[in-house]
């Protein structure tokens, strides 16, 4: 029991803290939701696509974490320092390349919107948050490397303040309160990157006695660099492929109708509810698989990893079970006055939501299972298997999968069904490269 605790002292702010994230797309669709249907319709395909190539050098440089986790299990803490600030240098790179991406996103858009009206809520989100991304990768910076040394706690109270000022931003640049303006969807997005903006300085701050003297810093940064690239270019792939089949699949899904999709967005946002700790588990598998490395513990990362699936397992279990059982209520929060004032439109957004709700309640495990073994892979450096299973499992049974559905039997329920052979397919693959021990013999640092 004891060790159970140790785990859940590392894991639980990081777990909160992904909640916190997943909190705050909540509260910015519940707006938007109130605001029209059509914002909330624009909302998750714009976000998914943001995602798509921000998450891309988010991962690569959160990769930096585990150069830095290794680097505290073997007490090395000049390369500790040497890995953040690597991190920083690729996170400015980052954010440099980003701006041009805004009006190749944008055609992307103009290519599955079901209307004129919602591209244009799209794209306008879409070019806030895309060039303003920068700050969300300098975030990730600076929390990778608390994250290496397990001082999760910073990060989770910095995370909730920042959050805390995104919810309350929300309302008055959404519905221009007290004589703000009323700025819509692009509300939201403005809020969202002030918040991130604000966390970044308050972890740079914290952060601030880790500068190193230039002779002490080019040549290890340069090496930290090549190695947060090697072992990180591949979980930025995983990430880009994992997002990517997601928003083909959003976007296939868009054409089975206006009220179906608001459903499946409501829904997806709930369900990120229950992913969002899972990836705490899996940032806190990696780190602690990382630092027993680091240590030259073998069995440490194996036990470690093991007590680590345990934990989130049982905790989105009842996190499903939970949902389950107050899905109308928390299917209310997303009905905006139109649905509303339509007794046959709002009878069919309820017993849509229930049906999605059920069906995503039935791969939670599964899906849990596999993000956080592949968390304690990525600890351990096998991130090229990572990326090439989500590349299969995504593309190769997943993807066709959805469009023979959408073919011959296109309606949410079917098309959501296929996420439960997909997520059975990843799960199983990613446990069998876990017990083959092959993790064992990667060196990172």
């Amino acid at each position: 029991m004891k060790a159970y605790l140790s785990i859940l002292r590392l894991v639980w702010p990081i777990a909160l803290g992904m909640v916190n994230n997943a909190i705050m797309q909540f509260v910015d669709r519940a707006y938007l939701a109130q605001d029209s249907m059509m914002a909330l319709e624009a909302a998750l395909p714009a976000g998914i696509l943001v995602w798509l190539f921000a998450g891309f050098f988010q991962s690569v440089i959160g990769y930096s974490s585990v150069l830095v986790a290794q680097y505290h299990g073997a007490n090395d803490p000049n390369n500790e320092r040497s890995s953040y600030h690597a991190a920083l240098m690729l996170a400015i790179i980052s954010g440099i390349l980003s701006l041009p991406i805004a009006p190749f996103g944008n055609w992307i858009l103009s290519l599955s919107a079901p209307s004129e009206a919602v591209l244009e809520l799209e794209k306008t989100y879409f070019t806030i948050l895309m060039p303003g991304s920068f700050f969300i990768y300098a975030q990730t910076a600076a929390a990778a490397y608390f994250t290496g040394r397990g001082e999760t706690r910073l990060i989770f109270w910095v995370n909730l303040a920042g959050n805390i000022l995104n919810a309350v931003l929300d309302p008055f640049l959404i519905f221009g309160w007290f004589g703000c303006p009323k700025l819509g969807i692009a509300g939201a997005a403005y809020a969202t990157i002030f918040s991130m903006a604000v966390q970044w300085i308050a972890l740079l701050f914290a952060a601030r006695k880790t500068r190193l003297k230039l002779r002490e810093f080019i040549r290890p940064a340069i090496n930290c660099t090549l190695r947060i690239i090697r072992f990180g270019v591949p979980a930025g792939l995983y990430s880009v492929l994992n997002c990517l089949s997601f928003a083909i699949f959003v976007f296939v899904t868009a054409g089975v109708g206006e009220v179906d999709l608001a459903v499946s967005n409501a829904c997806f946002t709930v369900n990120y509810l229950l992913f969002a700790p899972m990836e705490g588990f899996a940032l806190g598998a990696s780190t602690l698989v990382a630092q027993a490395i680091g240590r030259g513990d073998i069995h440490a990362a194996a036990t470690d990893a093991r007590r680590t699936l345990i934990l989130g397992v049982v905790f989105v279990a009842f996190a499903s079970a939970t949902v389950l059982l107050f899905v109308y209520p928390i299917l209310s929060l997303f009905i905006s006055a139109d649905v509303a004032n339509s007794p046959e439109t709002l009878a069919s957004f309820r017993s849509l939501g229930l049906i999605l709700f059920s069906l995503m309640a039935a791969w939670q495990i599964f899906d849990a299972t596999d993000i956080i073994v592949s968390g304690a892979l990525k600890g351990a450096g096998d991130t090229k298997f990572v990326m090439g299973w989500m590349l299969f499992s995504a593309f190769v049974v997943w993807l066709p999968l959805v469009f023979i559905v959408k073919r011959y039997h296109n309606t949410m329920p079917a098309l959501w069904s296929t996420m439960i052979a997909y997520v059975i397919v990843l799960c199983v693959g990613t446990i069998v490269r876990w017990r083959n021990g092959r993790w064992r013999t990667i060196k990172v640092v």
